[in-house]
């Protein structure tokens, strides 16, 4: 969030959106990636309307004209803004995870603010249907194994990153669950792009 903009919180900025309906927009690095999600789903979860303004794949430019105030608001990855935090050239609001990151405990999560509204990017390791259930076991418990390392789990809680090891059916549950929290989302965009 641009410093002159004065909200310190995503409930403010909730409430100065509603206020203006359509007049603030959004920085966001790239159409179509999570951070363009995240804005939509903010929007559908909130009944907001933001505007959102697209950059090219790096956060620099976006970062820049929102701390001049050219644009109110920047969504982006977290620590592709931890500098610009730090230097105080752009408040905080709110954060995409589940929970807050040990880095920044005083952060919130957007949760905290809109139920249930989480927006992190996560991966998950697949193999083709057909692989035998010992190979998927196997791979399974060697991978929970690792993320458990300390030496794994310290570095990416570093880069606000979570680990989460999850058994065969539940990555196919969490990828069912990611569909149907998206599917709104990418049909509000197909139908704004229609216009």
């Amino acid at each position: 969030m641009s410093p002159k903009l004065g909200i310190t919180t995503l409930q403010e900025l909730i409430d100065l959106a509603r206020k203006k309906p359509g007049e603030l927009s959004y920085a966001v690095t790239g159409v179509g990636r999570l951070t363009h999600l995240t804005g939509e789903l903010l929007q559908l979860r909130t009944g907001i309307k933001l505007q959102m303004v697209p950059y090219s794949a790096n956060s620099a430019q976006a970062i820049s004209d929102v701390h001049a105030g050219r644009i109110p608001i920047v969504i982006e990855g977290f620590t592709g803004l931890v500098p610009a935090f730090q230097s105080g050239n752009l408040v905080p609001l709110a954060i995409g995870a589940a929970r807050r990151l040990p880095s920044v405990p005083d952060l919130p999560t957007i949760a905290e603010t809109v139920p249930d509204l989480i927006a992190s990017s996560w991966l998950a390791v697949l193999a083709p249907n057909g692989t035998p259930e010992p190979i998927i076991a196997k791979a399974s418990e060697a991978l929970r194994a690792a993320l458990e390392m300390a030496d794994v789990k310290e570095p990416l809680a570093a880069r606000g990153s979570f680990t989460r090891p999850m058994s065969p059916d539940e990555v196919t549950a969490f990828i069912r669950d990611q569909q149907v929290l998206w599917q709104p989302v990418i049909e509000r965009i197909a139908q704004q792009m229609k216009k």
